[in-house]
């Protein structure tokens, strides 16, 4: 763990800006802690302090200053989990699911996350896709279930779950007569779908999908609730995008040729010292989407390195 100590007194060193001064928090000598941020110089191949009458941080050691906060605030975190697993004291999973994931299918993830893991104590929640990138990046969540496409820096990528859309219409609608339908002939229509603000990534692919195909709804109607999509859409105030049939005989759904509108969903965690049990969920959830019959698992596009894994590799 040579070089993460190293880290450590590199930052008192940062915050006094004085070496004297850090030695003596340190509870060590001033020769060895100058003799160790050296080397740490040495080995990153940039100077991190200018030595002069006042101590001060070159460009390199502010870089350095806080991506070492981060990643020992991470080891830190690490090293807890890791001790609570051991005494069987593990923190309950924290994971957040979007609020139009059907009944069915989450009693279904719950009752096969029990059963493979009984230990596991889960705390569910229902956020949007914004709300749950929110919360994982302040480390207040532990897996969030992401509509795609989402901005995923600094997080750890799950099994992506691919789910064609139709369209569920009025039973009433001309178009309701047909077997199949495509984008353009829904001109003239208006949409009814969950604000931007929910999921600003998945929103924009898909108007920008429909456009491309000849729709441009004639009006865009925001729900957040399945319930009032559906009464919106009753209401003749536009059609929705859905992965499949309701039980419900005043609408109808219809396929869209070429399964040109796609949803995608997949959990993310945060990549250093994660739940345990985060990735487990994950596998359990993707498993648990596609066996609706259309859907299908594809893999995540793979994590480019952190500056922080050679430290990780090294210590």
């Amino acid at each position: 763990m040579d070089h993460l100590r190293s880290l450590r007194y590199f930052l008192v060193v940062a915050d006094e800006l004085h070496f004297g001064r850090a030695a003596e928090r340190l509870g060590i000598a001033q020769p060895p802690l100058s003799q160790r941020v050296k080397r740490l110089e040495a080995e990153l191949g940039a100077k991190l302090f200018e030595r002069g009458r006042r101590v001060t941080l070159t460009e390199a050691g502010e870089v350095l200053r806080a991506e070492a906060r981060d990643l020992l605030s991470r080891w830190d975190r690490m090293t807890a989990l890791v001790a609570k697993a051991e005494r069987g004291e593990l923190d309950g999973l924290r994971a957040g699911v979007p609020p139009d994931l059907p009944g069915r299918v989450l009693a279904a993830i719950l009752t096969r996350f029990a059963d493979e893991c009984p230990a596991v104590r889960l705390d569910l929640q229902e956020l949007t896709t914004a709300e749950q990138a929110r919360l994982l990046a302040d480390r207040e969540l532990d897996a969030g279930l992401l509509q795609l496409p989402v901005d995923l820096v600094g997080l750890e990528l799950g099994p992506v779950v691919d789910t064609p859309l139709g369209v569920v219409l009025p039973r009433d609608s001309p178009l309701a007569r047909r077997a199949q339908l495509t984008l353009a002939d829904l001109a003239g229509e208006g949409l009814v779908h969950s604000p931007r603000a929910a999921a600003p990534g998945s929103y924009d692919a898909l108007l920008r999908t429909c456009w491309d195909h000849g729709f441009r709804p004639a009006a865009i109607r925001h729900a957040r609730n399945p319930e009032f999509v559906l009464g919106l859409v009753l209401a003749g105030h536009g059609v929705a995008f859905e992965p499949g049939p309701r039980k419900e005989p005043r609408v109808v759904w219809r396929p869209l040729a070429g399964e040109v509108l796609r949803s995608r969903l997949a959990f993310a965690w945060p990549p250093a010292s994660p739940h345990p049990q985060a990735r487990k969920f994950a596998e359990v959830t993707a498993e648990v989407l596609e066996h609706d019959g259309v859907s299908r698992i594809v893999p995540p596009e793979p994590r480019a390195a952190r500056p922080w894994d050679v430290f990780y590799e090294r210590s």
